[in-house]
C-alpha cells in the first residue's frame, strides 16, 4: 500500500506505533525466490525493503488489536489464530513465526505502492509546489493505481469485526485546495466500496470530509492509503482520524459526492475561507482556558465566551460547562445566528468548539471577519479529542454522532432529561411519526406507555395511516419546529416606549 513517510524515517514511526525495534529484517528465508538477488541490492534498495517489511509487519499486527478489559483501559492485546496475547513481544513472535507469507506478500505490495508514491513525488516536484498537475494523477481509468492491495487478506478478514463492538467508525477533515473533486470522488468510491465500508465522504476544491465505518483492518488500510496519496500526505497526519468503536454496521449505505463546501455553512468558500480560522488550540490548552474561565466568579461579566457551534440536538444530550449552546437545527443557521447577536461578541475572547472540529474551521473565520472580537480560539481535533484526553473533565454528558449509534459515551454523566416526565435520559430515537424526522428523548417508562413522539401533534398524526410517498403533504415539520425561532436572540429584549395616551 501508499506509504506517507519515507523509508528513512519509517523506523521511527513504526518503533513509536508498535515499539518494537528488534525484527530481523536480515532473514531472507520468506523471499524465496528471490533471495539471491538480495545480497546484490544497493544500500537506498535495502533501505526501501526494510522500511517496507517493517511497514508491512507492524500493519498486520495492528489489525490483530482487540479491547482490553476495563480495569486494563490502556493496555494493548491482541488476538490471532484463536489465541490472546497481551504484551507486544509475544504478538511479534508468533506474526514472525507463523504468518510469513502474509508479511512477504504485504511487503510487496508495500514496496510496489512506494515506487508508484515516489514516481508521483518526483513529478511533482519537477513541476514545482501546488496542487499535482492532472497528468501526474492517476485519472478515471486509473483509479485502481491508488487502491491498497489486498489479496494477502481473505475476504472474511477484510468484513470481519464491521459490529460495533469489533468495528471502527473513523472521523476526519482536511482543508486544501483541490483541482479536480470529481476525481478524487471517484477514487474514495472505489477505495470505500474496496475496503467494503460505509459511510459519508463530501468533497468540494476547499478539501475533503469523511465519515467511514467498517473493520479495523479495512479503516486501518484506509488511513494508509490517505496519508500515502500525494494530494493529501502533507496536510494529513495519523493524529487526524479520529476514531471510536463502530462499523460499517452504523450508516445505512456510502454516500460520496461533490459539493461546494465540506461542512454545509451556506456561505461559499469563496466569500469565508478556510484560510484564515481561529487560533488553535490542543485539548490540553483549552482545558487549561475552560477551567480560567469557569474559576471566575461571575462567568457573566467574563470576557470570554465558551461557544458551542453545533445544533441544538448535540449540545442537549452532552456541553461543555458554562458554555453558550445556540438554539439552532442546523450549522447553516449559524452565520445569521452570529449576525444577530454580533453585540453579544464584542470585545470578547471567543472559545470556540464542535464535535471534530470541522464546523469551527470556517465558523471562526467566519466569526473573525466580523472584527469584533478580540480573539477567536478553537479547539483542535473537536470535542472526540478532549475525551480522548479528559473524559472526567470539564465536557458533561455524551457526545452526539450523526450515525445510527447516534451518541458516543466518555463519562458517566446525564445532562438531559426525557421530554414527558423529565426523568434523567440522553439516549436518542427517531420520532415514531413516519412523516417526522425529528429525534425524541423518551425514557423507557415513557416508551412503555406508548409516548414515542416529538410532540403532540406527531403523536396524533402516528394514530393516523401514514400517507402515501407520492402525497404532496409528506413534510418535515411538527410542533417542535414550528415553536422554535429559526435565528434564536440571545440579547437582552429592550423595553418598547410607552403607547401614547389617546387624547380626550
Amino acid at each position: 500500500m501508499p506509504s506517507s513517510t519515507s523509508p528513512d524515517q519509517g523506523n521511527d514511526l513504526e518503533a513509536c506505533l508498535l515499539r518494537f525495534s528488534d525484527l530481523d529484517l536480515k532473514d531472507t528465508s520468506i523471499i524465496n525466490p528471490s533471495s539471491s538477488l538480495k545480497a546484490e541490492l544497493d544500500v537506498n534498495t535495502k533501505k526501501k525493503y526494510s522500511f517496507a517489511k517493517k511497514k508491512a509487519f507492524a500493519l498486520f499486527v495492528k489489525t490483530k488489536e482487540v479491547s482490553a478489559p476495563s480495569y486494563k483501559c490502556k493496555e494493548k492485546w491482541w488476538k490471532c489464530c484463536q489465541q490472546l496475547f497481551m504484551g507486544p513481544t509475544s504478538i511479534h513472535i508468533h506474526v514472525a513465526t507463523q504468518h510469513a507469507d502474509e508479511i512477504w506478500h504485504q511487503t510487496a505490495s508495500v514496496l510496489k505502492q512506494l515506487a508508484v508514491a515516489s514516481s508521483t513525488s518526483e513529478s511533482l516536484k519537477s513541476a514545482g509546489k501546488g496542487d499535482p498537475p492532472k497528468e501526474c494523477l492517476p485519472r478515471n481509468h486509473e483509479v485502481s493505481a491508488w487502491l491498497p492491495d489486498i489479496s494477502c487478506f481473505s475476504p472474511d478478514e477484510l468484513i470481519s469485526g464491521e459490529g460495533s463492538e469489533e468495528g471502527e467508525v473513523l472521523l476526519y477533515y482536511c482543508y486544501r485546495d483541490l483541482e479536480d473533486p470529481h476525481w478524487i470522488c471517484a477514487w474514495q468510491t472505489a477505495l470505500c466500496r474496496h475496503l467494503h465500508l460505509t459511510g459519508k465522504v463530501r468533497i468540494a476544491t476547499e478539501g475533503i470530509n469523511g465519515t467511514v465505518g467498517g473493520s479495523k483492518l479495512a479503516t486501518r488500510l484506509y488511513v494508509e492509503v490517505m496519508l500515502s496519496c500525494p494530494l493529501f500526505k502533507d496536510y494529513l497526519c495519523e493524529e487526524d482520524f479520529k476514531t471510536s468503536k463502530g462499523g460499517a454496521c452504523c450508516f445505512p449505505e456510502l454516500r460520496v459526492g461533490v459539493f461546494e463546501e465540506i461542512v454545509p455553512m451556506g456561505i461559499s468558500p469563496n466569500k469565508i475561507s478556510y484560510k484564515k480560522p481561529g487560533i488553535h488550540l490542543s485539548p490540553g490548552e483549552f482545558h487549561k482556558e475552560v477551567e480560567k474561565f469557569l474559576s471566575q466568579a461571575n462567568q457573566e461579566q467574563s470576557d470570554t465566551i465558551l461557544l458551542d457551534c453545533r445544533n441544538f440536538y448535540e449540545s442537549k444530550i452532552g456541553r461543555f460547562q458554562g458554555c453558550l449552546a445556540p438554539d439552532i437545527r442546523k450549522f447553516s443557521y449559524f452565520p445569521s445566528y452570529v449576525d444577530k447577536n454580533l453585540e453579544l461578541f464584542r470585545e470578547k475572547r471567543v472559545l470556540m468548539y464542535c464535535t471534530g472540529g470541522i464546523r469551527c474551521e470556517r465558523g471562526s473565520a467566519y466569526l473573525k471577519a466580523k472584527g469584533v472580537c478580540k480573539e477567536v480560539f478553537q479547539l483542535k481535533g473537536g470535542i472526540h479529542k478532549y475525551l480522548e484526553e479528559f473524559p472526567d473533565g470539564f465536557y458533561k454528558g455524551k457526545l452526539f454522532v450523526f450515525d445510527d449509534r447516534y451518541a458516543l459515551s466518555y463519562n458517566s454523566d446525564i445532562v438531559s432529561e426525557c421530554a414527558y416526565c423529565g426523568a434523567p435520559w440522553d439516549q436518542y430515537k427517531l420520532c415514531s411519526t413516519s412523516q417526522c424526522r425529528q429525534l425524541v428523548l423518551t425514557c423507557p417508562a415513557c416508551q412503555g406507555q406508548g409516548l414515542t413522539a416529538c410532540c403532540v401533534t406527531c403523536q396524533d398524526k402516528g394514530s393516523r395511516p401514514a400517507p402515501s410517498p407520492t402525497q404532496s403533504s409528506f413534510k418535515e415539520e411538527c410542533d417542535c419546529t414550528a415553536r422554535r425561532p429559526r435565528i434564536p436572540s440571545e440579547l437582552p429584549q429592550q423595553a418598547l416606549p410607552p403607547e401614547p395616551r389617546a387624547e380626550a
